[in-house]
């Protein structure tokens, strides 16, 4: 639940929308005795969980209010777990990594319209070009978990060569690219007519992200142990150049020529509150951009220090680079291609009762089409915040589920 307002006793017309939000993430459609908001606060002897930091508020399911909520979730079915496809022709898709959800918003009212459940440690997530199927790396069965866009359920699984992280798919949607976190380290694909795992390329380290060049004719796998980044030539199916770094590899971000070839890749590095700059054609490093200082005064309580900067994107028109700061608590924009900074917008800020304020530990960006929206992902506030790209300013908050990590962008047709 938010925290009141100092001298308030009542919510805000927006905070208790942000608690109805949180509530329907506790909850399973039609299915009291699978839904935390339920089982979680009822005492264990009446059938509840067996611990629950809160206490137990429910002594018996025969208590009026549960019954009232019980009630509730039993016709809180079809709205929340099918996308019926209204609105815009947009959907952002939101992986929840501490949870077995994926929550679906929808940018034209900047409400979650969709929660697809049952996969445990969503990393990441792609779709076919079509948008009838979703892809998504599921860490704890180490298998890539396809799903039916519109019904939410999961149709297929495919077995993975170990633990996954973050996955693309290919331009022509033939191949699914998952990045393996095991070493020595590969690239496994699968063929997404068989769903089936055809083949794994090796690479120089155990792979964190995986991406394909806007052009589709190459994979950059980066490895955070190793140090890495890795172009695999997809048509041959092989690694063909690489750049080393001192710390470890964390996202990426692709700048493209007129012609639409790749002509730089940004990024961010371990322990470094910025990103680097590698040019395709020399297949170096050719500049190193250090985040501003001010705003600052995150990032220690919230033990990010080693990753002061995650997730980082070139929005859709090409004409700027945004990058996230733990540190800063904001998300950076950049004008391309000169690399100016035009400004900052800030995160929203936590204050946890009996603990100092902390920032929301900015994770991952996504945008909308239109590059009029940029979307962040605060993994410690269990929210998405939503940006206007001219005016840099916070226009929404959407609450979602614990953790929220890797965003992607899906255009319906």
């Amino acid at each position: 639940m938010e925290t009141l307002p100092a001298g308030s006793t009542d919510w805000t017309d927006e905070q208790s929308q942000r608690n109805f939000q949180s509530a329907l993430q506790q909850v399973v459609p039609l299915e009291p005795a699978s839904s935390r908001l339920l089982m979680h606060p009822l005492a264990p002897e009446a059938g509840g969980d067996a611990f629950h930091s809160g206490g137990s508020q429910f002594a018996s399911q025969n208590d009026p209010d549960w019954l009232v909520i019980a009630e509730w979730v039993r016709g809180a079915g079809t709205e929340i777990v099918r996308d019926s496809s209204g609105g815009s022709g947009v959907r952002i898709y939101v992986t929840n990594s501490a949870s077995d959800t994926i929550d679906v918003v929808d940018p034209a009212t900047n409400k979650v319209v969709q929660v697809i459940r049952g996969i445990e440690l969503p990393h990441g997530i792609a779709f076919s070009p079509d948008g009838v199927r979703i892809y998504v790396s599921n860490e704890s069965e180490s298998v890539v978990d396809v799903v039916d866009r519109k019904s939410g359920e999961i149709v297929q699984k495919v077995s993975l060569s170990a633990r996954p992280n973050n996955l693309t798919i290919t331009k022509d949607g033939s191949r699914v690219l998952v990045g393996i976190r095991a070493q020595p380290g590969v690239v496994d694909v699968i063929n997404t007519t068989s769903f089936k795992r055809v083949k794994s390329i090796p690479v120089d380290g155990s792979v964190h992200n995986v991406y394909v060049t806007p052009d589709g004719r190459y994979a950059i796998s980066g490895s955070i142990e190793n140090k890495a980044a890795t172009v695999i030539d997809l048509q041959s199916e092989q690694a063909v150049w690489e750049v080393k770094f001192e710390s470890g590899v964390r996202p990426m971000a692709f700048e493209t020529n007129s012609d639409g070839s790749t002509r730089r890749i940004f990024i961010q590095l371990s322990g470094f509150h910025g990103f680097a700059v590698v040019d395709f054609a020399k297949r170096a490093e050719v500049a190193r951009i250090k985040l501003p200082d001010q705003p600052g005064g995150f990032g220690i309580s919230e033990g990010r220090r080693g990753v002061p900067s995650h997730g980082i994107g070139v929005a859709p028109d090409g004409k700027s680079l945004w990058v996230n700061s733990t540190l800063a608590n904001a998300v950076f924009e950049y004008a391309l291609p000169d690399l100016q900074l035009i400004g900052h917008a800030e995160l929203p800020v936590l204050h946890p009762l009996g603990r100092p304020q902390s920032g929301a530990v900015p994770e991952w960006i996504t945008f909308t089409p239109d590059s009029k929206l940029v979307y962040v992902s605060d993994s410690a506030a269990k929210l998405v915040s939503v940006i206007d790209t001219k005016t840099l300013k916070q226009v929404a908050v959407i609450p979602v589920g614990e953790v929220p990590k890797r965003m992607n962008t899906l255009v319906l047709h």
